[in-house]
């Protein structure tokens, strides 16, 4: 991977596709989100780091309605979702790659990418199919077989082109680097560089460093739920305090 390699769009420069402002949010009575802002424009790919348990699941999942928030505003393409649910949401375009992938095993991989073009018209299920084999050749090739005989980093890819098949206006990814051999590491975060360099907006969350600085330009840190610090890559780099939150590990 070469660093840097996506293009985006500078914060302030657009109308922000989405804008989250003192997001609380929390399971029973544990708070897990204390004030959190956020924004990310459009053809921006912006990255979420953090520690395990920092917060960055709970964030995407309110923002993509599985989760209420408690206290805030989720805004998205200019209006308030905060009280929508997720299938509203998802048909007004945010679409999110969970955490674990989740691919429906017994389907095929076309049967899988189908799904995830509903209810668009055929027409534009083609050209959905179309553009995600072309980002991902692997699942042409693979097309006829099951979605659960494939390894990880396949199911990886599988997961990012049904969310595409939607074609979101926002792409929500949650931790799509976890669990995968570092060659399919690599062939997961070059794919979202090329959505990124097609303008596709994306927020990115990862405890890989390495995989969200390859493929954003800006970012924020969240620990213990608050957001720490926010910047450019380049900025987040040389933060001591993105060194403390990854325990010490260099961040390249």
């Amino acid at each position: 991977m070469t660093d840097d390699a996506s293009t985006s769009t500078e914060p302030g420069t657009s109308t922000p596709v989405l804008r989250v402002r003192g997001l609380v949010a929390g399971y029973d009575r544990i708070e897990a989100l204390h004030g959190v802002d956020v924004e990310v424009h459009q053809g921006e790919a912006v990255t979420l780091i953090g520690s395990n348990g920092a917060g960055k699941t709970t964030l995407l999942r309110t923002i993509a309605g599985l989760m209420r928030p408690w206290r805030g505003t989720v805004e998205f393409l200019g209006e308030d979702v905060s009280r929508w649910p997720a299938e509203r949401r998802a048909r007004a375009g945010l679409a999110l790659v969970p955490e674990g992938r989740r691919v429906f095993a017994g389907l095929t991989v076309e049967e899988n990418l189908r799904l995830g073009g509903y209810p668009h018209p055929r027409s534009l299920a083609a050209d959905g199919l179309a553009t995600v084999y072309e980002l991902f050749p692997k699942l042409r090739d693979r097309r006829t077989q099951a979605a659960g005989t494939m390894s990880g980093g396949e199911q990886q890819m599988l997961a990012i082109g049904r969310a595409m098949m939607s074609r979101p206006k926002l792409l929500l990814l949650d931790e799509p680097s976890l669990g995968l051999a570092p060659l399919a590491v690599r062939e997961v975060a070059d794919a979202l560089v090329e959505l990124a360099g097609r303008d596709t907006t994306l927020a990115l969350v990862e405890q890989n460093a390495t995989v969200a600085f390859h493929v954003a330009r800006r970012g924020y840190l969240l620990d213990r739920g608050t957001l720490v610090t926010a910047g450019s890559v380049a900025e987040l780099r040389e933060d001591p305090r993105v060194h403390e939150a990854y325990l010490g590990q260099p961040v390249k």
